[in-house]
């Protein structure tokens, strides 16, 4: 997912998607640990997901103060 379109949702939907992110990291942690996972580099394209949604978060939470 690209900033630009993070920076398109709420506040409230922002804190969702980030503990959405965090259940498919954790998800795919351990289908990985369980060799059921096939692509690998898909936790570290939703570490990175999770990375932008928790820095547009942060903006806005700054912005508004």
């Amino acid at each position: 997912m690209k900033a630009g379109e993070l920076r398109d949702l709420s506040l409230e939907e922002l804190g969702a998607k980030a503990r959405e992110l965090q259940n498919e990291i954790f998800n795919a942690r351990v289908r990985h640990a369980t060799g059921q996972l096939e692509d690998t580099a898909r936790i570290g394209r939703l570490r990175r997901d999770l990375a932008r949604a928790e820095t547009v978060l942060r903006e806005k939470h700054e912005a508004q103060a």
